[in-house]
């Protein structure tokens, strides 16, 4: 059914719904239904013309023809989502509003939750209008003015989000993923309770947050609270949350147990066992999401078993340090590390390493795409090819209109992901005052003393990484920390203290897709060699990179370019609304929902989009696997345009509704299996490259 038959069919039935209730007397039930219908009505007649016009340009921000997929679409199939729910209701209610067994209240609650978030999808699409109307051409992040930015994400989060929690929560994704959506969010909710009180996080158990509740029962209440944690609640407790499953496993082993309470030092050796099986051709390095701030190898472990049977091929899965105890680099360091590691000592894993795959998903997605650049800009053996399932790549606050459905996705909430950044980036304090932030109980005793073991740790680990890789030759920067100095200062610290470096402080305030490149430094590091064969790809040619940007003192708002005009500055995001529309407004504010801004992360290692060609240009084969209804699409569609006009190879498929985070969910249904099924299909593609056998 087109949109527009849709429409037309919805408005004739709220209408008939409308003068039916009207005609039955004052009650109060009675003028709600009719109410509803009415509003029914007026947001499907003002959404129609809007959608249309987002539509009819959708095509030209696709990848290709075979590819049509972006923010503007995955918003168009939301809003038709909720219309045609909205259309089934309206047909149920007028075939049995006649009936006493018409369940009044219920189908009253239904109508008034699924009306409230037409409504706020019609402020999404009114948004996705503005921001077609001031991006450039062909692009789907906003690079205009970054006061107009700020003030368009201040506007966004300040709209109402619990009617997407309760009882319309998931409506947009397939309908086996919705009881699991709801198991999610009501034990989130349950888990905020806990988290406010302060109790001690491994006394709660999974059982006991999971299972229901009043939030069970009631939707409304659910959803309001919902929105409440989303927006009031620090990093920390989403890391908690995350983990809150691992910890309950963990705490229940008697094998861990018992070593816990083992006494006397114990110690791991890795050492060679006698092969019973000729070593595979093959390996797979595995990085995991989780936002760079929570969940380990053990979360990703079910699919990675099945992957390691049906490819063949030994996998190694990175667990490296995580945010805010350990901010960029020093995830990108460990995986660097742990990587050059497995290329040389792949014989230890299996593997004679004849064609390696980087893999990893979401924020592992942005760390294979980075650890890929490193290599090429250190001169190690990069792999034959990656896969990345729905990879951040732009860790920059910017609007788009995939991140506007973050609005109402309750796994990647705009506060959580905000958040999620700003802690990789270090804006994250180690240590919080307010009780409302703190980790539960043992959980923030633990967070403090590792957050203070970082702190004392992090000049030595990144000096001895870093010593690591490069050679003892290498020449330091003049104003790099004085050799007097006990310690040498890590990658981080040494870049903050350059003034300058191969991407200026100038360019960075003006990093964009369209204009990007590197400027600087003749001087071309030596590097070790850690290719394992002169096969495959072999070395790439090393690169002067600097790893990490100084960020400056100076606010980026008070630079900000001129590029649209006084007049788009004074009308505002608001000037998107027609006259007599107003979204509702959430009742939470926003003055906790902090929209962190630093010129780090428009490093290219930091965020793989905004990096220059010639860097891209390094890039082995990329295989990528999106979601058309997650917050991150427009991540994967813009780098596979920029991949794509670079001459490089790159597939993007996109899978239909599914969340982000499907991997984690394989098991579930058949549409989750099928979609980890296409990502074991593109990293065969890497392993086993198409052509004659050799």
């Amino acid at each position: 059914m087109d949109l527009h038959t849709m429409t037309q069919s919805l408005v004739t039935l709220a209408e008939d719904n409308m003068a039916f209730f009207s005609s039955q007397g004052p009650g109060e039930t009675a003028r709600r239904l009719s109410s509803v219908f009415a509003g029914v009505r007026e947001q499907a007649l003002g959404l129609e013309p809007t959608l249309g016009r987002l539509l009819s340009v959708a095509h030209l921000f696709d990848l290709d023809t075979e590819t049509p997929a972006n923010g503007y679409r995955s918003l168009v199939h939301t809003a038709r989502c909720c219309l045609l729910h909205l259309l089934h209701k309206s047909r149920y209610v007028a075939s049995n509003r006649r009936s006493i067994f018409f369940r009044t209240s219920h189908n009253l609650a239904e109508l008034e939750a699924y009306l409230a978030t037409l409504t706020q999808l019609r402020a999404l699409a009114y948004y996705a209008q503005q921001l077609l109307a001031t991006n450039q051409p062909g692009r789907l992040f906003f690079e205009g003015d970054e006061r107009i930015t700020a003030d368009f994400l201040h506007e966004y989060v300040s709209l109402h989000k619990g009617c997407f929690y309760g009882r319309c929560l998931g409506f947009q994704f397939t309908p086996a993923i919705r009881p699991f959506l709801q198991t999610v969010s009501i034990g989130l909710v349950s888990f905020g309770e806990h988290y406010k009180r302060n109790e001690t996080g491994l006394s709660v158990t999974a059982s006991s947050l999971f299972t229901g509740g009043r939030f069970a029962i009631d939707p409304e209440l659910r959803g309001a609270e919902f929105e409440r944690i989303v927006q009031n609640l620090d990093v920390h407790f989403w890391k908690a949350f995350w983990n809150i499953t691992e910890i309950q496993v963990l705490s229940d082993s008697e094998e861990l147990s018992s070593l816990v309470r083992s006494e006397g030092p114990r110690s791991l050796e890795l050492r060679s066992r006698p092969q019973q099986a000729p070593r595979s051709r093959r390996l797979v390095v595995h990085i995991h999401g989780g936002g760079f701030v929570a969940q380990t190898s053990k979360s990703h472990e079910p699919y990675l078993k099945s992957w390691a049977q049906e490819l063949g091929a030994p996998i190694l899965s990175i667990d490296y340090s995580l945010a805010p105890e350990a901010p960029f680099p020093r995830a990108l360091e460990e995986c660097f590390y742990a990587y050059c590691w497995a290329v040389k000592h792949c014989a230890l894993l299996g593997s004679t390493g004849e064609r390696i795959c980087l893999a990893g998903d979401s924020a592992g997605g942005n760390l294979c795409f980075t650890v890929s650049l490193r290599a090429a800009a250190y001169g190690v053996r990069v792999p034959d090819g990656i896969m990345a399932a729905y990879p951040a790549t732009m860790l920059q606050t910017t609007a788009s209109p995939s991140r506007l459905l973050s609005l109402m996705d309750p796994l990647l909430p705009l506060s959580m992901l905000s958040k999620c950044v700003s802690a990789y980036a270090g804006g994250e304090t180690e240590d919080h005052c307010d009780s409302d932030q703190k980790a539960l109980g043992v959980m923030g005793l633990v967070q403090r003393d590792t957050a203070l073991l970082f702190r004392d740790l992090r000049l030595g680990a990144s000096s001895w990484l870093n010593s690591f890789l490069e050679l003892s030759g290498h020449k330091s920067h003049p104003n790099s920390v004085p050799t007097a100095e006990p310690m040498r200062s890590s990658v981080s610290e040494t870049a903050l203290a350059q003034p300058e470096g191969p991407l200026g402080m100038d360019s960075l305030k003006g990093l964009t897709l369209h204009d990007l490149s590197l400027r600087g430094s003749s001087e071309t590091p030596d590097t070790p060699e850690l290719s394992l064969s002169a096969g495959a790809r072999g070395h790439s040619t090393p690169s002067a990179v600097n790893f990490l940007l100084r960020p400056e003192g100076t606010s980026e708002e008070s630079e900000a370019g001129d590029e649209l005009s006084a007049k788009d500055r004074v009308q505002g995001v608001c000037a998107a609304f027609p006259e007599g529309f107003q979204p509702r407004r959430s009742s939470h504010g926003a003055k906790r929902t902090t929209l962190y801004s630093s010129p780090i992360v428009k490093n290219p290692f930091m965020s793989p989009l905004l990096a220059p060609d010639s860097m891209l240009q390094t890039l082995p084969p990329v295989h990528i696997v999106a979601c058309a209804l997650d917050p991150m699409l427009d991540d994967s569609v813009m780098f596979a345009r920029r991949l794509r006009s670079l001459s490089q190879p790159v597939t993007l498929r996109v899978v239909e509704d599914l969340p982000h985070g499907f991997l984690g969910l394989a098991a579930l249904c058949r549409e989750t299996r099928q979609a980890a099924a296409l990502c074991v299909e593109r990293i065969r593609l890497v392993l086993n490259p198409p052509g004659p056998p050799v």
